[in-house]
């Protein structure tokens, strides 16, 4: 993931900063103090005492019961310390605290902010003990993940040309290349390797994407190059340098159908710089009457029942919810990588979200949870869904209802490109 979760805490130490960001905690059972205790003197260890503007959000499977009692627990702890409630025009401090989790342990991290400096992190873990008596809400759906394919090069992207039950043919994008492979006999062989052809080096975080095409097989978007393969066999690519918008969703023809027989989600692009990671945030045609919004790393469309809600994961570390009107933004405590699925569950749509804050800082992994949003608050519908390292792409597919997403692997160091699909609870 591109955006930082845990930065530099000032002056402090590195021992304290390890402290601060994993320090684990327990807890007896149906009794918070502990955790919540550790929490509160990691944060005033940053702050100090003065007046804080504190929010807390349960992001967990948390009921909502022990969430108000950890909520309220805090506060006092936090006022006991020193560190008094105040409004958000009147603090010295804010504190954002989020309620997470991961398969083993639940994880409170709280993000502050004092005035202009550089915003820091605290976090504690809590071992997850089913003995000890709270009570964790049941998520109704869940994130399966099957595996395409691995290989030491970056993988950037890869589609799935042809499948029944599962697929059967694939090609697999890399800074110079695109592979396409046929499952047969048992495994995936090789049918042909396609050569990108570009003038310029590749920017350090090299990002691409590759989509099926109406009347050709293939089309490769990378930055400052857009390339076609060509109708006829042998295929090749023809590659040229462009400025061209790349398209933000991929769909098999021009809309697809809001469910609910909602308006249709039309083609936007977004123009992609050349030398960064990111889109510039000038669209094409645009949202409503807004054709600019923040530069951003990624995008995705909610289908509303009047018209069509983007969220933009903005380089600013926002959430930029555009309704064609208005661009509100929310710091949700997400990753740089969100897409959007239409599917049998819940409402119809949902939100994947990467996050690695779950794992903490530096512990090499990242993670993805469902989100469905009713009007602006994201509520979590899934459990959180651990990679085996860092999440370097995350692309919807075509058909809408799975999503691509590329891992390094940080044990073995391959990238690993999996499908990801949404399953209903029973």
């Amino acid at each position: 993931m591109r955006l930082a979760i845990c930065t530099s805490l000032g002056g402090l130490k590195p021992i304290l900063l390890l402290l601060l960001c994993c320090g684990p905690a327990g807890a007896a059972a149906g009794n918070w103090n502990e955790p919540t205790q550790q929490l509160a003197r990691n944060i005033v260890a940053i702050t100090g005492p003065g007046a804080v503007a504190v929010r807390v959000e349960n992001r967990s499977s948390i009921a909502k019961k022990d969430f108000d009692t950890i909520s309220g627990a805090l506060r006092a702890d936090l006022d006991g310390l020193g560190a008094r409630s105040a409004k958000l025009d009147e603090a010295a401090a804010t504190v954002a605290v989020w309620l997470s989790e991961n398969p083993q342990s639940y994880v409170w991290v709280a993000e502050i902010q004092q005035g202009r400096g550089e915003l820091t992190v605290a976090m504690v873990s809590v071992p997850r003990r089913e003995e000890a008596g709270w009570t964790r809400e049941s998520m109704p759906m869940s994130v399966r993940k099957v595996p395409l394919w691995s290989q030491e090069e970056r993988i950037l992207d890869v589609v799935v040309l042809e499948e029944d039950s599962a697929p059967k043919q694939i090609a697999v994008l890399d800074g110079e290349k695109a592979t396409i492979y046929r499952f047969k006999n048992g495994k995936w062989q090789q049918e042909q390797s396609l050569s990108i052809t570009h003038l310029r080096p590749w920017p350090r975080d090299l990002r691409g994407r590759i989509m099926a095409a109406k009347d050709h097989l293939l089309d490769v978007y990378l930055p400052g190059v857009f390339c076609g393969s060509t109708m006829g066999l042998p295929r090749a690519l023809n590659c040229r340098e462009s400025d061209d918008p790349w398209p933000l969703v991929a769909t098999p023809a021009v809309s697809f159908p809001a469910v609910g027989g909602g308006p249709p989600v039309q083609p936007l692009g977004a123009f992609y710089s050349a030398s960064r990671n990111f889109f510039t945030g000038v669209l094409t045609p645009g949202v409503g009457r807004l054709t600019t919004v923040g530069k951003f790393y990624s995008a995705a469309p909610l289908l509303r029942e009047k018209y069509v809600l983007w969220l933009f994961a903005g380089t600013d570390g926002q959430i930029h919810l555009v309704d064609g009107v208005t661009d509100q933004k929310a710091k949700l405590g997400w990753g740089s990588d969100i897409a959007s699925l239409k599917t049998a569950c819940g409402s119809g749509a949902q939100l994947m979200a990467t996050s690695s804050a779950q794992n903490g800082p530096g512990s090499g992994t990242d993670s993805v949870r469902l989100y469905e949003i009713a009007d602006r608050d994201p509520v979590p519908v899934s459990a959180v869904l651990d990679f085996p390292g860092e999440i370097t792409a995350l692309w919807r597919e075509a058909k809408g209802d799975t999503a691509i997403a590329v891992v390094r692997n940080h044990e073995t160091g391959e990238y690993e490109a999996f499908r990801l699909a949404v399953a209903c609870s029973q």
